[in-house]
């Protein structure tokens, strides 16, 4: 018989380990902010019929089959009323090109929609034009996760319009996402 035991590894010497103990925000919210700091997540635009907007890193799909995408909005976001209210939502898959965009959306406080360029479908909802893909999504499930509201869809429709880098936004800032040589 083997008996095999595992061992925690070591933490990396020139990074103190932080415990993440606790509720209610404190260390476990600091900690979570500065690892998220590390991970480059892909930016989108999130609109839904007002016009209503704003730039997201939250988006995810969920299931292929029902095709379910979702995404996340904080509690105290501008756009939360127009976002409870619809029934449907588009996302805009921003390229490096759409940096003043997604900074745009970004933005409390201003007209997100001044200065873009965009149509809306049949029953109002503003699609992006020139964007590098997009979807649109029926609303399925609306819930209050923590400070957040989670919003899950069934695409609909989607389309696209040109390829190129991938804008992500890593350490705080948006940046260029290209392959690497292998």
């Amino acid at each position: 018989m083997t008996v095999s035991t595992q061992h925690s590894p070591a933490p990396h010497p020139q990074a103190p380990r932080e415990s993440a103990e606790g509720h209610g925000g404190g260390l476990s919210a600091a900690v979570l902010r500065s690892t998220l700091r590390r991970h480059a997540a892909g930016v989108t635009v999130i609109t839904v019929p007002g016009p209503a907007g704003f730039t997201a890193t939250s988006f995810t799909s969920v299931s292929l089959d029902p095709a379910l995408v979702s995404f996340c909005l904080g509690l105290t976001a501008s756009t939360l009323d127009a976002v409870r209210a619809a029934d449907r939502f588009a996302v805009h898959v921003l390229g490096a090109a759409d940096t003043a965009l997604a900074s745009r959306f970004a933005r409390s406080g201003v007209d997100r929609f001044e200065g873009a360029s965009w149509t809306a479908d049949e029953g109002g909802l503003p699609l992006l034009d020139g964007v590098p893909a997009w979807l649109s999504a029926r609303v399925t499930l609306r819930q209050v996760v923590g400070d957040h509201l989670l919003v899950v869809g069934e695409v609909e429709s989607g389309g696209g319009h040109h390829s190129g880098p991938a804008l992500v936004h890593h350490d705080g800032a948006f940046a260029g996402l290209a392959p690497l040589e292998q």
